[in-house]
């Protein structure tokens, strides 16, 4: 799901993550907030500030607990469940990293690879150039490739009222959104600095077409979603509904968190593509998470690679690696995963370093709420931000809400 404002991602398409009474669950292991009470605690005050509902699980070698708050439909009354499924946004981008390590741990591609050598010139223009980005770049955002969801005219088609309900059904190609990006110049020379692209993604998508034959949403469900048997998972394209059990999304589609609330569950993923389209629950999210930080899914050297980071700039407490991030909670507890944001839906997915206790959560509205506190109360056993902070969608990417929002929703600690 940052106006800038953020979106489904991490901090703009991001489009820039959400939690009803407690579902159940195991105990966790002896440590601060092992009965989750903060964890709890946390997701109400999300609520309370102003999030329509929001969902959360966690799994550790206890078991698995959930917990909701609030409602999943505001005109109906009825509350979040355990076992919706949401738009996830950019923790999309964690799926389509781990495919670029598998292939090159298959000797297919190297991550030092050029994006020309795999789409020639299909990054060019405006001082843009392809064959001086490497692919590792694309992943850990340090292409200095313009973010596709911070152009104005994109925000105002997708993001905001009057656009939105004019071209929520749109269809994009992932040529589309990077011609977007290319009416810009350069955030920064290749390998200069840090900012989270969208359109890094996008491309990586691409990249995955052209080596294996086969569409990116292909190779994700032959790969990950298969083998993890993750039922609840799924790669939507240009499908506009989200399978049930599922709640409605919504947004304010506007810059501010004042006005009219809109339902938005339906629209076409497409503008996110391999940067944030997928879908998927909190329980799958936690169990991908767990299988990645454990080895299940990526060689030694090529996790080693996916968790090795670099300073993600303004966003505090954060390194990101590929489609990974290590965020440092106050309590010094480092865990690894992403966030994500689009439309109607904020996320976030994570887990610690050994795989060992994950947590995955959902707000069914981008405009308010704090993410940060939830991580904060799950892992350190306090509340940590403060409640009602913000928490938008997505890194750099569809920006609708304020920096600050799209920086939390990133993953940055605490974030106040």
């Amino acid at each position: 799901m940052n106006v800038r404002t953020t979106l489904v991602g991490g901090a703009a398409l991001l489009l820039s993550a959400a939690l009803a009474g407690p579902a159940g669950a195991a105990a966790g292991p002896t440590r601060p907030g092992s009965d989750h009470s903060a964890t709890r605690k946390a997701v109400e005050a999300a609520v309370e500030a102003g999030v329509p509902g929001a969902t959360a699980t966690t799994k550790d070698a206890r078991g698995s607990w959930s917990t909701t708050a609030g409602v999943g439909d505001l005109r109906m009354g009825t509350p979040r469940s355990a076992a919706d499924r949401y738009r996830v946004a950019s923790i999309t981008k964690t799926f389509v990293s781990t495919v670029l390590l598998q292939l090159e741990a298959e000797g297919r591609l190297s991550l030092d690879d050029t994006v020309d050598r795999w789409l020639p010139g299909v990054v060019r223009g405006h001082g843009h150039d392809g064959r001086r980005i490497t692919l590792r770049q694309l992943l850990n955002h340090t292409s200095g490739i313009y973010n596709y969801t911070s152009d104005d005219d994109f925000v105002r088609a997708y993001f905001l009222k009057d656009g939105f309900f004019r071209h929520r059904y749109d269809t994009l190609t992932p040529r589309d959104l990077v011609a977007i990006a290319l009416r810009h110049e350069p955030a920064f020379a290749p390998g200069t600095s840090w900012e989270y692209s969208n359109t890094n993604y996008v491309v990586a998508g691409m990249v995955i077409e052209k080596v294996t034959g086969r569409p990116y949403a292909t190779e994700i469900r032959h790969r990950i979603i298969g083998p993890l048997h993750l039922t609840a998972t799924s790669v939507p394209g240009t499908r506009v509904t989200v399978p049930r059990p599922s709640s409605r999304a919504y947004s304010k589609l506007a810059p501010t968190a004042e006005g009219p609330t809109y339902d938005v569950t339906t629209l076409n993923p497409s503008l996110a593509y391999s940067a944030g389209e997928m879908i998927s629950d909190s329980a799958d999210l936690d169990r991908f998470y767990s299988a990645l930080l454990r080895g299940r899914l990526l060689p030694a050297k090529q996790l080693t690679e996916m968790k090795t980071t670099v300073r993600a700039v303004g966003i505090p407490h954060t390194g990101y690696g590929l489609g990974l991030m290590d965020t440092q909670l106050s309590c010094g507890v480092h865990v690894w995963g992403h966030s994500g944001g689009i439309q109607g839906s904020i996320s976030f997915a994570v887990t610690t370093a050994d795989g060992r206790r994950s947590l995955a959560f959902n707000f069914n509205g981008d405009w308010a709420g704090g993410m940060a506190a939830v991580l904060e109360a799950e892992f350190c056993g306090e509340t940590g931000a403060t409640p009602g902070s913000a928490s938008s969608s997505v890194p750099k990417g569809l920006r609708y809400r304020t920096a600050h929002r799209a920086r939390e929703l990133l993953g940055g600690g605490k974030g106040n």
